[in-house]
C-alpha cells in the first residue's frame, strides 16, 4: 500500500479535535513551527494508522501534533505548532 493511500486531510480528525478542545477546530488556523506556513487545520496531512494519530504539515512534512487515545486518557503533543488561532464562535 502506498503512503498516499494512508494520508487523509484534517477533516478526518474533526471529531477527535472537537472531543479534545470542545470547539470546531477544522476551520482554525495553525502555524508550522518548522517552516512558518499558516493554514487551516482542515488542510493538514493526517495519518491514523500509526500508534495514534500523526498530523503533518503539508508544506514541509514536519510533525505538527500527535494524539494517542487509550481507555480513560489522551496524550496530545502539539510541539510542532508555532501557534493555533482559536476564534470565538
Amino acid at each position: 500500500m502506498e503512503t498516499n493511500e494512508l494520508k487523509l486531510d484534517g477533516n478526518a480528525i474533526g471529531g477527535l479535535l472537537l472531543e479534545l478542545f470542545g470547539l470546531e477546530m477544522t476551520t482554525t488556523t495553525w502555524v508550522c513551527r518548522s517552516c512558518g506556513a499558516a493554514e487551516l487545520v482542515a488542510r493538514v496531512d493526517v495519518y491514523v494508522r500509526a500508534p495514534g494519530t500523526v498530523v503533518r504539515c503539508p508544506h514541509c512534512d514536519a510533525v505538527l501534533m500527535r494524539i494517542v487515545r487509550a481507555p480513560g486518557r489522551r496524550w496530545v503533543d502539539l510541539g510542532g505548532l508555532g501557534t493555533l488561532e482559536l476564534r470565538d464562535p
